[in-house]
């Protein structure tokens, strides 16, 4: 079984490294990616626990990008945490993070509705590279007894169009490509199922998008039949997996409940070893 999106506490996940692989291990996962929000902070960790634990484990990531004020996930695989320029790329990110929460913060105080947004960030304070994000609003408001569960204070305040929800500022989906081609990575377009925007996606791979999540846990049978379709078409690799976080509001099911074919994942690292390929070639074409 073969996993490549699940989330640790390092970003909005609910488990540890250790706790996320354990489960992934009951549920016989043999090929694991952490792919977090915007930092590398649970990558040693976990490559430890899938080498205790026998699983093949894939080094990854997930980076928002913006567009027409849209957030674009893009999932980064094969990366190396210790590239060039990735860490201080990775910090603005977070700080970015950061900001929003408090915005979202203070537009909850005016509707009455008082958090502390020092003790929500606090986990961000850490020096260990963690990402803030909504979610942990959503907690806050759960612990505060403003909603029953982390899904209506999504559906109340959080989300797109909610009274507290702001939007994100964010680089351009060609820069986060960039960022991972540089990190000798591949990118991948997160859930497009969920960013119903297929009309970016021939721009996206003009600007050197590598594969599309088709198989995903909140994907219908039709969004899995389509975008395989338009995988084929664009020639893109396929990427997919359960988005497993620990969470009421985001999980249909644990590690492993959505997984990707083993034959498209060769075809991923088909794709990896072309792009390797290529970049070696130009770096000593000069």
């Amino acid at each position: 079984m073969i996993d490549l999106h699940t989330h640790t506490t390092a970003s909005d996940g609910r488990c540890s490294p250790g706790e996320l692989v354990s489960r992934a291990s009951a549920a016989g996962v043999d090929v694991l990616s952490v792919t977090d929000h915007d930092t590398t902070a649970a990558t040693t960790a976990a490559a430890v626990e899938c080498a205790k634990a026998g699983i093949e484990f894939v080094a990854g990531i997930e980076i928002t990008a913006v567009v027409d004020a849209v957030d674009v996930h893009v999932l980064g695989y094969f990366i190396d945490p210790d590239a060039v320029g990735l860490a201080a790329f990775l910090a603005e990110q977070r700080q970015r993070r950061v900001d929003r929460v408090r915005q979202m913060v203070e537009r909850l105080a005016t509707l009455g509705i008082v958090l502390d947004a020092d003790v929500i960030l606090q986990p961000s304070r850490s020096g260990q590279g963690k990402a803030a994000g909504r979610p942990w609003i959503a907690r806050a408001l759960v612990e505060a007894g403003h909603v029953a569960n982390t899904s209506e204070a999504f559906d109340r305040y959080l989300k797109t169009g909610a009274p507290a929800f702001v939007p994100r500022v964010g680089p351009a989906p060609a820069e986060v490509f960039a960022q991972v081609h540089r990190a000798t990575g591949i990118a991948s377009l997160a859930h497009p199922g969920l960013l119903k925007r297929d009309d970016l996606i021939p721009a996206f791979v003009a600007d050197g998008l590598d594969a599309v999540e088709v198989y995903h846990s909140k994907h219908s049978p039709e969004d899995t039949t389509r975008y395989l379709e338009l995988a084929g078409r664009h020639r893109l690799a396929v990427s997919g997996g359960s988005d497993y976080h620990g969470d009421s509001s985001h999980d249909a099911g644990g590690p492993g409940s959505t997984v990707l074919p083993r034959e498209l994942f060769q075809g991923l690292k088909g794709r990896l070893a072309t792009r390797r390929a290529t970049a070696s070639g130009l770096s000593t074409s000069s």
